[in-house]
């Protein structure tokens, strides 16, 4: 079987594109990065607890973040910013837990540097129903004052998987919910070829948008950051 091409994205720092993992290894040295940080230091306010977390979809990895959280902030904000950047579409309920869905729910009133150690993994389920299930880990801590008055930073996030029309082999922009639950097609368009699909039973077309949750209930994005 061929191997599964990895996503890339843009530190925000410098602009470099790496995978995921490159990513990781990248962030603590960029020197752009740390020309930020000490421009930070040069701020009044006091240092704190900062975590580096490596976040991305259970499935197959394609849809990930790199965030840099206050060790103050709580998993709620963590939860906040997930729904708006990826998740949110029916106000569904959520959770935190070590060992996935049937393990230890954490709540989400907990500090991020409660909770968060070397070698711990959580789960974040978002619907019950249909669940959109991300996974989280610390990638590296530091202390020092934060690049941004916000529970958190965002580092670094998987640029738009490449998805090809169906039809033509395109690059894809629409999503046909009737080819992909009736038809066991990838149900995926460009352009051209959605102006002329005939399948309507499931709503209009959705937009292809860069979130593990595109084509499940309600989610049509935008899946832009709250900051």
């Amino acid at each position: 079987m061929a191997r599964r091409k990895q996503t890339r994205g843009k530190c925000i720092f410098c602009g470099r594109e790496m995978t995921r993992g490159g990513l990781a290894r990248h962030l603590p040295a960029c020197s752009k990065r740390q020309e930020a940080m000490e421009k930070a230091q040069q701020k009044p306010g006091q240092e704190q607890k900062l975590y580096h977390l490596q976040v991305q979809d259970a499935w197959w990895g394609d849809y990930w973040l790199h965030l840099e959280m206050r060790g103050s902030a709580k998993l709620a904000d963590l939860d906040y910013y997930l729904r708006a950047i990826w998740l949110e579409c029916c106000g569904h309920l959520s959770r935190f837990s070590v060992g996935g869905w049937q393990g230890t729910e954490i709540p989400k009133r907990r500090q991020i540097q409660q909770v968060f150690r070397p070698g711990v993994e959580l789960t974040h389920i978002y619907d019950f129903g249909t669940s959109s299930k991300t996974l989280i880990k610390m990638v590296r801590g530091r202390t020092g004052k934060p690049l941004t008055s916000h529970p958190l930073m965002l580092l670094a996030r998987n640029d738009p998987p490449e998805v090809v029309c169906m039809e033509c082999g395109q690059p894809a922009s629409w999503l046909c919910m009737e080819c992909m639950y009736e038809f066991n097609e990838p149900g995926t368009l460009c352009d051209a070829h959605a102006q002329e699909h005939p399948h309507d039973n499931y709503g209009e077309l959705r937009s292809l948008v860069n979130s593990p949750r595109v084509g499940m209930c309600g989610y049509d994005g935008p899946s832009e950051p709250p900051y």
